[in-house]
């Protein structure tokens, strides 16, 4: 089964969505930053990232460039996961190669679980 990263710094969202993918089978980790979030990629090797954009410590436009510059992180599927407008997402994310935009706050857990699943393939 596919392994999933969350970075988020809501935690309700975040278990919310790590409940939704380990009842179908999925290993998933979780970071409440940036900088949790690249030490948790480098160590899972997740399939895919969903990651938050506004968050502290690191956000996660800052925590995508430093993905990006890593050998590791090159080529690691990332999903925009936010309730930021779709055109309110920085331009400069959608250029670090990211796979998609989900905005939480139009789609159930259930419809994120069933975008994520569309990516993989």
């Amino acid at each position: 089964m596919p392994k999933i990263a969350i970075i988020e710094d809501d935690q309700a969202i975040s278990q919310m969505y790590r409940f939704k993918f380990e009842a179908v089978g999925y290993e998933v980790g979780t970071a409440n930053n940036g900088e949790e979030g690249l030490k948790l990629i480098k160590t899972l090797k997740p399939d895919i990232i969903l990651l938050d954009l506004m968050m502290p410590i690191m956000t996660g436009e800052e925590m995508l460039k430093k993905l990006r510059n890593e050998s590791w992180g090159k080529d690691r599927k990332v999903v925009i996961l936010t309730n930021m407008g779709e055109q309110e997402v920085p331009e400069i994310v959608r250029n670090l190669g990211v796979s998609g935009i989900i905005i939480k706050a139009d789609m159930t857990p259930n419809q994120v679980k069933n975008a994520v699943q569309k990516y993989l393939k």
